[in-house]
């Protein structure tokens, strides 16, 4: 039975209101899905193997034994125009007390790391040895070096029994020719909950961003260092 009453305007504005709250949280779940889905399927899987083949992805790689049960987070690679011997002592230098990490310093120093950029060779920084630490923050413990083969690879990383156990390893390989080739591998455990979210949505993406410029950045030096004793 028409009763004759109709909405009252407060009414009808809240109900337009939550009209139009609900469509735009719809556009926003909508857009958001797709964005999660276009990263997964097209964005990460690039950016875990940046510059890497099929072939380095897959390969066992000094370092890998010292989690048994990890997963390869990330390998990387790139092709530089110099020999290992030009390549290889900027390696032996990354530490905040030394030549840095080679990527976006200012972004490094925002946190906290308070990193110089030397990159000069110091014959002193040379004698890098396993058992020896790397600096990475004031506030973060030292991190060992857990295997190192001079002109082939070093080692970073905490036990296979702490909390959260990862690796980080440089290898250098001889392509001949005065070429070098660069791979990078970090290997950790997986993780659930909320530290799983954190890594995807945080760690991944901020550690692909500066290790690639670490990677362009030590292409950069060992190409200018093998042209300079070249014309010497």
């Amino acid at each position: 039975m028409d009763t004759g009453l109709q909405p009252k305007p407060r009414h009808r504005r809240l109900e337009n209101t939550c009209r139009k709250e609900g469509k735009v949280l719809a556009r926003w779940l909508v857009f958001s899905g797709l964005a999660a889905a276009g990263y997964f399927l097209f964005m990460r899987p690039r950016h875990l193997r940046w510059g890497a083949t099929d072939a380095e992805s897959k390969d066992y790689l000094p370092g890998d034994e010292c989690i048994a049960d990890g997963f390869n987070a990330a390998t990387h690679a790139i092709t530089i125009d110099a020999p290992v011997e030009d390549v290889w002592p900027w390696l032996l230098q990354v530490g905040r007390d030394k030549s840095g990490f080679y990527s976006y310093t200012f972004l490094e120093n925002l946190v906290g790391c308070d990193i110089k950029d030397e990159h000069v060779i110091h014959p002193e920084w040379q004698n890098l040895k396993v058992g020896d630490s790397v600096k990475f923050h004031p506030s973060v413990p030292p991190q060992p070096v857990v295997a190192l083969e001079p002109l082939k690879y070093l080692v970073l990383g905490v036990p296979e029994d702490a909390e959260e156990p990862w690796t980080w390893a440089f290898i250098v390989r001889d392509l001949g020719n005065g070429k070098t080739r660069l791979v990078i591998r970090i290997r950790s455990l997986h993780q659930g909950g909320l530290k799983l979210v954190r890594d995807l949505a945080v760690v991944e993406p901020a550690h692909f961003i500066m290790e690639r410029k670490m990677m362009l950045t030590i292409k950069a030096l060992a190409e200018k260092r093998a042209r300079s004793l070249r014309a010497a």
